[in-house]
């Protein structure tokens, strides 16, 4: 499994969490957990409420909306991401095509940090500012 170090540098490339420091970002791997699922896993499934966020340490997924496949993710990708903010049902299915190993953060967990650290939220924003123009050029592109 990742040592969190690593688990850092990961989060660190998630738009989200783009503007936040260091520190916040060990503060989140803290609250993180580890997974490993074993392929043919679905690990987040379309339709169902989200309460997760994830990062694909190693191993590869394929996320697939209304039947169809999408795209084929792997090490350095995340999903679930908006999850933490609102609990909206998941707009695809993701499911291991091999073995994974994953960071899980769950949303009562990335509460609780938002709760205790009013700036962390601020930079929250930010990042999800940018993620948000970066979906926006993506549709137009």
């Amino acid at each position: 499994m990742a040592r969190r170090d690593d688990q850092t540098a990961l989060l660190a490339r998630v738009p989200l969490f783009s503007a936040c420091s260091k520190k916040e970002l060990q503060a989140l791997a803290k609250r993180a957990e580890e997974r490993r699922v074993p392929a043919g896993t679905a690990i987040v499934r379309e339709g169902e409420a989200g309460d997760a966020f994830y990062v694909i340490v190693s191993g590869q997924a394929e996320v697939d909306r209304s039947g169809t496949v999408v795209a084929t993710i792997g090490p350095g990708a995340f999903f679930g991401d908006l999850a933490l903010l609102d609990k909206a049902p998941r707009n695809a299915t993701v499911t291991a095509k091999t073995d994974m190993d994953l960071i899980v953060l769950r949303q009562p967990e990335f509460s609780a940090m938002l709760d205790e650290a009013g700036g962390f939220a601020r930079k929250l924003l930010v990042g999800l500012a940018h993620r948000l123009r970066e979906m926006d050029a993506q549709t137009r592109g």
